[in-house]
Parts: C-alpha cells; structure tokens; sequence
C-alpha cells in the first residue's frame, strides 16, 4: 500500500496543492472523476497514456485512505 501511495504527490505550486499523480499535473481527482464516469482502466490509461495502471491503483486507495476516519458524534 504505501508504494502505491508514494505515487501520490501534494505539491502547493502544483494544481493549487491539490493531490496530483507522480508530480505531474493529472490530479487524483481528474482520474476518480474518470473511474465515475463508467470508464475502465484501459480507457483512462488510453486517454491519459503518461498514466500507469498502478497510478490508478494509487488514487482509488488514496481516496480510500481520505474518507476511511473516524467521527466523532457529539453527545
């Protein structure tokens, strides 16, 4: 897993500090947005080919890491 997530860059002069795939300008985002839209991993690696299939990897486990946290409710 962290292999996977050493992929994943922030950078604050790159994308606005958005999350970005190996410090080019393809935001985690960009590619979740693609896996939304009904696009496989052989569609998104055509239409983005800087990609590798890992970088996909990486950002759906990103994006699992970020919203897997506890809440605390308030009592």
């Amino acid at each position: 897993m962290n292999t996977l997530l050493s992929r994943i860059t922030v950078n604050p002069r790159q994308c606005g500090g958005r999350p970005c795939i190996r410090g080019m300008r393809i935001r985690v985002a960009d590619v979740l947005d693609l896996i939304g839209n009904g696009l496989s991993h052989a569609e998104i690696l055509d239409e983005m080919p800087d990609l590798e299939a890992d970088d996909i990897k990486a950002a759906v486990a990103y994006a699992r890491q970020r919203v897997d946290h506890p809440v605390l409710a308030a009592a």
